[in-house]
């Protein structure tokens, strides 16, 4: 298993840790299981407002180009 190891401000620190002990579960935990949740979600979200955005603009963009 790798680490990651990241900076964040203090005060998203103490929110974390909030959340973490509401859940009754450690920061390491609740932010594995946010990792894993986010990596498991389709891409599809992206994917279709990515599509609208380049068929929406797609003139504008055929004109920069």
């Amino acid at each position: 298993m790798a680490s990651i190891t990241i900076d964040i401000p203090d005060e998203q620190l103490h929110k974390l840790q909030q959340l973490a002990r509401d859940s009754q579960i450690s920061p390491e935990d609740l932010l594995r299981v946010n990792i894993e949740d986010w990596l498991a979600r389709p891409q599809d979200e992206f994917t279709q407002a990515a599509d609208y955005v380049l068929k929406k603009n797609a003139e504008l963009y055929r004109r920069l180009a």
